[in-house]
């Protein structure tokens, strides 16, 4: 099942897609995608009662309210050896703001002074129910409601050189496209087992595969879990593969104009312009 809202910004509406591709309109079941409802929504739907959107609008970010983004660096093998980086030993953590979100192909905007703009394809993780102290990846699993696109873009001179953590690089206003849709995790028999592409302008910069991930998307969850509470509506960057521009001498960082698309396995397209602040 898809789960997505359309619309335009701040009125989005939900809609929902089963087996016939279909989108119908969810909002005789609830008013939108969001923390509450969410976790209902996943005990099954009687889809043919619902009536069919024919042409949806812009598609938004496929969940509002979003508690938190947990996002997780290095945690490709080939992406830390590209930017001569440590393979680590234990997740490294650090937290998104939600206010960064916006639609799958709604502008991004590079940062008054910024000169290393970069993209990260990365598979979000979305938390259907209340998780802390979780004992083992089976436990885990049975948390994860869906799963997303997520392009968490990165000022690497605000991130890197600027003295502090990573968030002053990773907070910045149109920093996480995410959608187009949520792909409930029945749908994704091995979330270890999906490809991920960006282009930048038409040049394929990123094409790995969630295999390469250094801690799985359930051992996440479960090593998240016991340092904070993940309620039903967050949402986890579980890393990017190889290919970024920090990592690749010479290819220049995103510049105002710049296209970007994005794309996983069974979780759609992203499709981006880049815009200056």
């Amino acid at each position: 099942m898809r789960l997505a809202r359309h619309g335009t910004t701040g009125s989005e509406a939900p809609l929902v897609s089963g087996p016939d591709g279909a989108w119908r309109d969810l909002r005789p079941v609830c008013e939108d995608l969001n923390p509450d409802t969410l976790p209902s929504l996943l005990d099954g739907l009687e889809l043919d009662a619902l009536p069919v959107v024919e042409r949806p609008g812009r598609f938004g970010p496929p969940l509002s309210g979003i508690g938190k983004i947990v996002c997780v660096g290095l945690n490709y093998r080939q992406h830390a050896t590209e930017t001569g980086a440590a393979v680590p030993d234990e997740p490294i953590i650090f937290l998104k703001s939600p206010d960064t979100v916006v639609g799958p192909d709604d502008r991004v905007l590079i940062p008054r002074g910024s000169l290393k703009t970069d993209y990260e394809v990365e598979l979000a993780v979305v938390i259907g129910r209340e998780a802390r102290y979780l004992p083992d990846e089976a436990a885990a699993a049975a948390c994860v409601a869906a799963y997303a696109i997520s392009n968490d873009v990165s000022e690497r001179e605000f991130q890197l050189e600027r003295g502090g953590q990573w968030d002053k690089g990773k907070n910045c206003e149109t920093f996480n496209p995410l959608g187009p849709w949520l792909l409930t995790a029945d749908e994704v028999p091995d979330p270890q087992a999906l490809s991920l592409r960006l282009s930048v302008n038409g040049d394929i910069r990123q094409n790995g595969s969630t295999s390469d991930m250094v801690f799985g998307v359930f051992e996440l969850v479960r090593y998240l879990s016991q340092f904070m509470v993940l309620y039903p509506g967050d949402v986890i960057n579980t890393g990017t593969p190889a290919g970024v521009a920090l990592g690749l001498a010479g290819t220049p960082y995103l510049r105002a104009g710049d296209v970007v698309d994005v794309g996983i396995d069974g979780l759609g397209c992203q499709h981006q312009t880049f815009e200056q602040a």
